[in-house]
C-alpha cells in the first residue's frame, strides 16, 4: 500500500530502480496553455551540481552516469488525464558517488508574460513508483497552497548514512528555471 506523504515527511526508499512521476492539472480558461517543466538537480555535498550535465530537464534528458532519464517535455499540460505529466526514471545504483541529493523542481515556462502561477494549477503531486512491480510506493499531493508561486520544489531524494531517503518538500518560489540553475550551478553554462 502506498504511503501518502505530508509536507516535510521523510521515508526510507528501500529500492533502487524507480520512476518519479510528477503530475498537475491546469485550470481551464486562463487564455494560454500551461507548460510546466519538471527538472532534477543532482547535487553534491556542497548542494551544487558537480557538472552541467547533472542538471536534468527537457533539454538534457539523461545524466552522464545513466542514473536519471527524463521522459521529455509536456508543453501543454495535457500528456495524461489523471496520470503523470512528466516522469524521471531513477536508478540509484548508478548515481555518481559525488551526488548526495536529487532535487525535483517544477517550474511554469513563460509564467511572467502568460501571468500564470501555481494558484491556477490543481492536483499537483510527486509520486514514487517501483519499476520492478509498477506499484506506487509513496505519493505527496501538494494541495493548492501556492497562490503566487511560479516554481515549486516537489521533493528530493538524498543519501543519509549510506541509504537513500525521500522527503516531500512542497517549497514554493516566485522564480523561473534560470534561478534554480544559478543557485545550484557555479560553472559556465554551455547550452
Amino acid at each position: 500500500m502506498a504511503i501518502n506523504l505530508q509536507k516535510g515527511q521523510k521515508i526510507d526508499i528501500g529500492l533502487n530502480n524507480m520512476s518519479v512521476g510528477l503530475g498537475w492539472t491546469p485550470n481551464e480558461g486562463t487564455g494560454f496553455a500551461f507548460d510546466l517543466d519538471a527538472s532534477a538537480f543532482m547535487l553534491d555535498q556542497s548542494r551544487l551540481i558537480p557538472e552541467e550535465k547533472y542538471f536534468i530537464f527537457y533539454g538534457n534528458t539523461d545524466s552522464p552516469d545513466t542514473a536519471l532519464h527524463h521522459s521529455g517535455d509536456d508543453p501543454t499540460g495535457g500528456n495524461s488525464d489523471g496520470g503523470d505529466d512528466e516522469t524521471i526514471v531513477v536508478d540509484l545504483a548508478k548515481v555518481d558517488p559525488r551526488v548526495q541529493e536529487i532535487l525535483f523542481v517544477v517550474t511554469i515556462y513563460d509564467s511572467g508574460p502568460r501571468r500564470q502561477n501555481f494558484g491556477q494549477v490543481r492536483d499537483s503531486y510527486i509520486r514514487i513508483v517501483d519499476n520492478s512491480t509498477g506499484l506506487e510506493v509513496a505519493k505527496y499531493e501538494l494541495g493548492e497552497d501556492f497562490s503566487i508561486e511560479t516554481a515549486v520544489e516537489f521533493g528530493r531524494l538524498y543519501r543519509r548514512d549510506g541509504k537513500w531517503k525521500f522527503e516531500a518538500s512542497g517549497i514554493g518560489y516566485k522564480e523561473d528555471l534560470a534561478f534554480f540553475l544559478s543557485k545550484y550551478y557555479k560553472g559556465q553554462i554551455i547550452k
